[in-house]
């Protein structure tokens, strides 16, 4: 099982900011897990998932979207912060 995070306005384009799902064997990286669910859930969570304006984070730390990924990980989606 893999926890699911969301963020700000992705959280509000896509109605959720939390859910566990089963981990497909095909998904072994961040990048996999977002094309997976871009192509299980439709267009729009594929269009916000295909933002390169999107940061990912793996058990709270900020990665890359080669970052590789395991049942029992943490995965976080949200927006760029911006400061002032």
């Amino acid at each position: 099982m893999l926890t699911l995070c969301y963020f700000a306005g992705l959280r509000d384009v896509l109605g959720v900011d939390r859910e566990a799902v089963e981990l497909p064997e095909q998904v072994q990286t961040v990048s996999d897990l977002m094309m997976y669910l871009g192509h299980l859930r439709g267009d729009k969570w594929q269009s916000a998932l295909a933002s390169k304006l999107i940061c990912t984070a793996v058990n709270q730390e900020i990665c890359s979207r080669d970052k590789s990924i395991t049942s029992g990980d943490e995965v976080a989606f949200f927006p760029p912060v911006t400061g002032g």
